[in-house]
């Protein structure tokens, strides 16, 4: 006996849509899957036959294999013991927590995102901003680096264009794995993050199971020979000096590294240097302690602004790039060398010792940061001013100041970047950059330096402070 069932007609369309629904999870997905990962797999096998520092095993790794291997390491486990037993709070209430900051901080690293669309974009954003030049880099030293090094980039931080400036020009050598603050984690930036392999932290949490769990990140990627760049100083400088080191993430690195190893842990050390940093007015006055913290929409309309003014001065034909932004990248730090010469071995120190030697070891990295730093245009005139302040000149009188600068600057070592190897040129270029701002004005050939921007100068002298700081200590 046949019967009829009546259904109603929004059933139906429910019915069919799961029933599409599993044809394609089950059909077409996998068939999708398989074609992407042997995309993948192809671009990884090409990136790695001519990149100098190879993409490893475990960046290609599942994120939520990642994650688990992280959640269920012995020690963030003896952790959540530990804890839950001093505290009082339910085991399963922390391997919740814990759970949560794996995936948190644990990337997803894409090989064809990030050299195929990431490196693009970053090329052709830092070429439209900047001209983008490498100034010094010690080839012969790079040259000595074990492949198979775990190899940590260790870089001052003067704008937000250092992670896209820095992966454009390491993305023929190598793919970096960042350290992301909390300014990253909106949607979709944080998705497109992860996927260019970066990990984010929370700077300023004080939460010990966190730090434990960030710990055994870091330590897993470095020991995994993951090839990371990180900023010593913790954010941006806010007046154009270098800042002190937070010595977090170095300890998460050193303090179980075993120099008898299979990899050795090498510290690369980069200066940046911009004739123009697209923050600086906003990171000034950051540092006045008047300043009363705005919130995300002025912060957005600000931007939002600044960009259609420079868009305008696009379609007016007025527009100019904002400078020279220039790298430089010094001698490596062979953690293996550093041991050996010192006779010591982080594994073996108590708290209060490693924290004593990883200072000590910061500060020395910081210098040797410092010391790579380069001098562009901007910073040679930006100081000139500011030795004479009030002071009117003749474009004569600034080129001479500057040319006495400049070889006070070669007497201390710096690296002088000068576009086009031509001195006049590149006082030229620098004086520019600050006439079009309204920052140096110049009447009848008369140039001079407006009393209400001396703090932008300073910001940018400051850039080359320690050059000349070194220069006198030597003096003394």
């Amino acid at each position: 006996m046949v019967e009829h069932i009546s259904l109603p007609f929004w059933i139906v369309i429910i019915l069919v849509a799961l029933a599409i629904l599993a044809a394609v999870d089950h059909l077409l997905l996998p068939g999708v899957r398989w074609f992407v990962r042997r995309r993948v797999n192809r671009v990884v096998e090409e990136l790695n036959s001519r990149l100098r520092l190879k993409i490893k095993p475990f960046k290609l790794t599942k994120r939520q294999v990642l994650i688990d291997r992280l959640v269920f390491d012995p020690e963030v486990l003896e952790a959540i013991e530990e804890y839950a037993a001093e505290d009082g709070v339910p085991r399963e209430v922390l391997m919740s927590q814990v759970r949560t900051f794996a995936r948190e901080i644990v990337p997803a690293f894409n090989a064809y995102f990030y050299f195929r669309i990431g490196c693009w974009m970053a090329q052709k954003l830092a070429r439209l901003l900047y001209r983008v030049r490498l100034g010094y880099i010690d080839d012969e030293g790079h040259a000595d680096v074990p492949p198979d090094s775990s190899v940590v980039f260790l870089m001052n931080h003067r704008s937000n264009m250092d992670y896209i400036l820095i992966a454009y020009l390491a993305a023929s050598r190598t793919a970096l794995s960042y350290a992301v603050g909390e300014w990253a984690r909106i949607w979709p930036l944080q998705t497109l993050i992860r996927a260019m392999g970066a990990y984010f932290i929370r700077r300023r949490s004080g939460d010990r199971l966190y730090r434990k769990v960030l710990e055994r990140y870091v330590h897993m990627a470095t020991r995994a020979g993951v090839v990371q760049a990180m900023y010593p100083e913790g954010g941006l400088t806010r007046d154009g000096y270098l800042r002190p080191p937070k010595l977090g993430l170095l300890s998460y690195m050193l303090r179980s590294f075993d120099p008898a190893g299979e990899r050795d842990l090498v510290f690369i050390p980069v200066g940046v240097n911009y004739d123009r940093v697209l923050e600086d007015r906003s990171l000034i006055l950051k540092k006045q302690p008047e300043h009363e913290k705005k919130g995300v929409f002025f912060s957005l309309f600000t931007t939002i602004r600044f960009v259609a003014h420079n868009f305008w001065l696009m379609f007016r034909g007025k527009w100019h790039r904002f400078g020279y932004a220039c790298v430089n990248f010094g001698s490596p730090v062979s953690m293996r060398a550093y041991l050996a010469e010192t006779g010591s071995d982080f594994r073996d120190m108590n708290k209060e010792e490693l924290f004593r030697e990883v200072e000590t070891l910061g500060v020395d990295l910081m210098k040797k940061i410092s010391d790579v730093v380069p001098v562009v245009p901007v910073s040679i005139i930006a100081t000139v001013f500011l030795r004479h302040p009030g002071r009117s000149f003749s474009e004569l009188e600034i080129k001479a100041e500057a040319q006495n600068l400049m070889s006070e600057l070669e007497a201390c070592g710096a690296h002088i970047y000068i576009p086009r190897s031509d001195r006049d040129y590149a006082f030229t270029v620098g004086l520019r950059m600050f006439t079009l701002r309204h920052i140096v004005e110049e009447s009848d050939g008369i140039y001079r330096s407006r009393d209400e921007e001396t703090q932008i100068l300073r910001y940018y002298a400051n850039s080359i402070a320690h050059h000349l700081e070194k220069l006198q200590e030597v003096a003394r």
